[in-house]
């Protein structure tokens, strides 16, 4: 992401949309930052045994406008690293066009890493 170029500055004219309250601006503890270097330990793996698949990434239900978000590995990577750095992500733009059959969710992904597992260990 290139730098911000309000940042720091206290005239930013992004300030007055900014929830203040918003859990970003608190500090992440130490229980949120390992759930996310599992995330992203977890996500190498999920990436390593499907992208050869054909899966391009993962998909989210978003809450908020009750959409698919369509987040291929480099993306979904790359937003965990800058929640992991910065407390938070910063908006992006949405997969363009995406095929639906080329991506999957979080549990699809959990789901076929735990039975990778399972074959490799009753081996």
């Amino acid at each position: 992401m290139p730098p911000d170029p309000f940042a720091g500055d206290p005239d930013d004219p992004a300030r007055a949309i900014i929830d203040h309250d918003d859990e970003a601006d608190h500090p992440m503890g130490e229980d949120e930052r390992a759930e996310l270097l599992t995330d992203l330990s977890d996500l190498a793996v999920y990436q390593a045994l499907l992208e050869h698949r054909g899966v391009k990434g993962v998909v989210v239900d978003c809450g908020e406008c009750q959409e698919p978000h369509y987040h291929d590995w480099a993306l979904l990577r790359a937003s965990l690293e800058q929640l992991l750095t910065d407390g938070r992500m910063r908006p992006h733009e949405p997969a363009f066009d995406p095929d639906p059959g080329a991506y999957v969710s979080w549990e699809y992904c959990r789901g076929y890493a735990d039975g990778v597992t399972a074959t490799e260990n009753a081996r």
